[in-house]
């Protein structure tokens, strides 16, 4: 017999122990794309109630969540605790749908499980705190799939409504179900096919894909505003080139493909549960007395399933990042589905559901031997506290200095309110810290008098997959891959000294300060450096760099490569050639 714990108690005790874990949390400045989009947008909102913002380009996302921040900001005041907080609000309130629908779909104890796991899993708790519109969509979408198997069809359109207000890939679950039931008419009778839906008169299928297409509208609504405020429809054209254009690209799309497969099903951990899905289902059911343990109706896990496929296709093939954040409204049915399998199959089912629960959090701290996104787990708080140091010192050190440094840090520093520096600061922005941006900025060394060198990216020691030229050579033509230069060259490179340096599993920062009468004053009078390269030693510090790129050029060199890129190969070989050191003549 199924339990109705009361509604308000059931979220009240979610948001309680959300808040708690999170509370060493609410004071970090903004990160990443909080700091590039979502914050600015959010403060625009607020101050002139604008719903496009220009402080920053516009990316056509609807404004529910920047909304409900600005509404938190009105009534508590501007921080970013308050802004954290309005999101541990939102991420409560999508637990609670979690557990909702795993109670209506199962029962109450595969509902305590699958939220407890929901909850802990890496990537949902880490964005539960993050002023981003990921996880507020997947949590209106579970109410909207709620009251889709419940038949109730206001509650459905409005729900799924919210959701494209919240993020508008949240209109695929709408859309795929829609296509999914009236697909169901044309096969009702085939026995076997036809127990994949639930059975009802042609009305009725009927009544249940209007609430799902009803969705479409105020997303259209928002796009023709957008478009009359703007020009643009689907965002600012970089925006479009980089999300969509860029994307459609068949061996992209093969890629995408299996990348998101292991976001489903695998990633930080999560094929602790669905590998002991799998192996549990070699087991016969459990049966309580003469009663077999039930499992989740076959429309049901139809219902699920086409949600996941529906995710899991439509971000392969769109989306210039491939970012696991956009999964997280298939993550929590993955979920729902290995717990109630777990329950129904092993009779102490929740030891196992424990186990994976701890192997999620460890997941928090444990970072995975490949690039990843630090935003999946607590990574991003190494991100955030060693930019904030490094930040700190540039601005009691060098208040008036020009720094040379690249996106997101320089709006970290040009912008005091998202919590960096308490002051602007003047700022030259590359757009990385590869070689062929590194050598381009020291061309304009006088332009700048300090750089913040950072991490772009994650790069484990000893990454998976490192000797494998053809992969690295795929992410550089499909994902944006580029290899950052660690500091200590950079330093090199720009003729400077690094004043500040500091390293935390696998992300580092470091401010170097330029000396002006080095290396470079011997290349812009046209000699070479080799001389100073060997007496700072800096040969055998480039050794490993320059052979690894020596050999990338080697291979995409053969492809014809033209073009400014084309030209920093040529550059790379022949000053790979020269011990290292050479003259920059040829740059």
């Amino acid at each position: 017999m199924r339990s109705n714990p009361q509604p308000a108690l059931v979220f009240a005790g979610i948001f309680v122990v959300f808040f708690l874990l999170h509370a060493p949390l609410l004071h970090l400045p903004y990160f990443w794309d909080e700091a590039g989009y979502y914050i600015p947008a959010a403060r625009d909102l607020f101050l002139s109630g604008t719903l496009i913002p220009h402080t920053t380009v516009s990316n056509a996302h609807p404004p529910l969540v920047m909304a409900w921040i600005a509404l938190w900001w009105h009534c508590f005041g501007y921080a970013p605790a308050v802004a954290r907080s309005a999101m541990i609000v939102i991420a409560s309130f999508s637990l609670w749908g979690v557990f909702r629908l795993a109670e209506k779909v199962a029962n109450t104890s595969v509902a305590v499980g699958a939220t407890v796991c929901t909850g802990l899993y890496p990537v949902f708790f880490a964005q539960s705190s993050l002023a981003q519109v990921d996880l507020a969509a997947a949590g209106l979408t579970m109410w909207g799939l709620v009251a889709h198997i419940e038949r109730r069809r206001s509650a459905t359109a409005i729900w799924f409504s919210l959701a494209v207000l919240a993020k508008e890939t949240a209109i695929l679950a709408p859309i795929a179900l829609a296509v999914w039931e009236l697909a169901g008419r044309f096969v009702a009778k085939n026995v076997r096919l036809g127990r994949l839906w639930q059975t009802g008169t042609p009305r009725s299928d009927l009544q249940r894909i209007l609430p799902l297409t009803i969705s479409v509208l105020p997303l259209v609504c928002w796009y023709g505003y957008h478009y009359a405020r703007t020009g643009y429809v689907l965002g600012n054209p970089e925006f479009f080139r980089y999300n969509v254009a860029a994307t459609l690209n068949p061996l992209r799309f093969a890629l995408a493909f299996m990348l998101r497969l292991w976001q489903a099903f695998g990633y930080l951990h999560l094929w602790f549960l669905t590998g002991g899905m799998l192996l549990a289902m070699l087991l016969p059911p459990v049966r309580d007395g003469d009663i077999e343990r039930p499992r989740i109706s076959i429309p049901d896990q139809a219902t699920f399933f086409v949600v996941i496929a529906a995710y899991v296709f439509a971000m392969a093939l769109i989306g210039g990042a491939v970012l696991a954040r956009y999964l997280l409204t298939a993550i929590p049915l993955v979920i729902i589905l290995g717990v109630s399998t777990l329950r129904r199959r092993l009779r102490y089912w929740i030891i196992t559901v424990a186990a994976v629960a701890a192997a999620f959090v460890i997941a928090w701290f444990w970072n995975p031997p490949y690039g990843f996104s630090p935003e999946d787990n607590l990574a991003y708080r190494d991100y955030v506290t060693l930019h904030q140091s490094a930040e700190r010192f540039l601005e009691a050190r060098y208040p008036m200095a020009r720094v040379l440094t690249a996106w997101p840090a320089s709006d970290e520093l040009t912008r005091p309110w998202l919590g960096y520096v308490t002051r602007p600061m003047r700022v030259v922005r590359i757009e990385n810290f590869s070689l062929e941006q590194l050598l381009s900025a020291a061309d304009f060394r006088s332009n700048f008098d300090v750089a913040l060198v950072f991490s772009t990216k994650y790069e484990p020691t000893h990454p998976l997959l490192e000797n494998w030229a053809t992969w690295t050579r795929l992410k550089e033509r499909f994902f944006g891959y580029e290899r950052d230069l660690p500091p200590e060259i950079a330093a090199r490179f720009l003729g400077g000294k690094i004043a500040f340096a500091e390293e935390r599993r696998g992300q580092r920062v470091a401010v170097v300060e330029l000396e002006r009468n080095e290396v470079f004053n011997a290349a812009n009078s046209g000699g070479r450096v080799s001389d100073y390269c060997t007496a700072n030693g800096s040969g055998q510090l480039l050794n490993a760099y320059v052979a690894s790129k020596a050999e990338w050029a080697k291979e995409n060199s053969r492809e014809g490569i033209r073009g400014s890129r084309a030209g920093s190969v040529a550059g790379i070989q022949r000053f790979a050639t020269d011990d290292y050191c050479t003259s920059f003549s040829f740059w």
